[in-house]
């Protein structure tokens, strides 16, 4: 992710491939003056590669400084320092801070909506290639092959699921699930598609498994050839970045998709300027590619 060498640009995968993996791209910066905050995240990306500076800096700022207070610590940089002496405490700090509110099933409605239109409409080019951005420890993804393999069955569907947190990255490669991360899905669906646990939670079958494949990455440092993916969902995480970091990620995730393909955005969020990024919406908050 943070690279001093040019990257070459993933190629467009040929017919029968695997989506292409998203690869570090020149990182996205924002104009941002320097202080006791801004030195302290950019301590933080340089000790495991979480930019804290994406995020709407009151509320960041505000949870950090209440975290540094109750682990009573002097200020930023002394907190700084015992990060980087201390694994246990920056794997604390990061929980805090990092946004990984998720569950299967999250939204009902867009599932329906997945599930009825916009997947039949996309089967019909042969094969589905979908990227759940920010997917968190895997709920998004593993619901999505899920409502996949019930809405279009023998359709040939790849998932790419992201994060820049590796933690979430490794949960979600072990695609189990708590008793709380099922408490929306829909019963018949989850014996369908999962194992049961003995503390009450389930763990995806072997054939969701397969069909969804997980990487750390940072979304606004990959690059992805273009007209690589057919779906993209990027759900519940722009809310929290500032205007000009969800503008430049909505940019990157447009040009990612295949004329006709869709992006699907969370509940709460919204593309600020679909006309220019070629979006239309034929449902609510998923935008289809012109």
């Amino acid at each position: 992710m943070n690279t001093t060498r040019p990257v070459t640009p993933l190629r467009t995968p040929r017919p029968g491939a695997a989506p292409a993996a998203p690869a570090a791209a020149a990182p996205f910066r924002a104009t941002i003056a320097r202080d006791d905050f801004t030195v302290f995240c950019e301590g933080v990306r340089a000790l495991c590669a979480v930019d804290l500076l994406q995020y709407k800096r009151a509320q960041m700022e505000r949870r950090i400084r209440t975290w540094i207070e109750r682990r009573e610590g002097r200020d930023l940089t002394t907190y700084l320092a015992r990060l980087r002496k201390e694994p246990v405490e920056l794997d604390a700090f990061l929980d805090r801070v990092t946004i990984n509110v998720s569950h299967l099933w999250r939204h009902g409605e867009q599932w329906t909506a997945l599930s009825d239109h916009v997947l039949p409409e996309l089967a019909a080019r042969g094969r589905i290639r979908a990227w759940s951005a920010g997917s968190s420890y895997g709920a998004e993804a593993y619901t999505l092959a899920a409502v996949a393999r019930d809405a279009v069955p023998g359709v040939r569907v790849e998932i790419r699921g992201t994060d820049l947190d590796k933690r979430m990255i490794e949960r979600a490669r072990r695609a189990e699930f708590s008793s709380e991360d099922l408490r929306q899905a829909p019963p018949a669906a989850i014996k369908r598609h999962f194992e049961p646990l003995p503390d009450g939670g389930a763990v995806a079958k072997q054939q969701l498994q397969r069909m969804v494949r997980f990487d750390v990455g940072d979304l606004l440092r990959m690059r992805v050839s273009p007209a690589s993916f057919e779906l993209i969902l990027c759900r519940n995480t722009v809310i929290y970045f500032t205007e000009e970091v969800r503008d430049a990620l909505h940019t990157r995730l447009a040009d990612a998709l295949v004329p006709g393909g869709c992006l699907v955005v969370g509940a709460s969020e919204r593309v600020a300027d679909p006309r220019s990024l070629d979006l239309t919406s034929p449902f609510p908050f998923i935008y289809r590619k012109s």
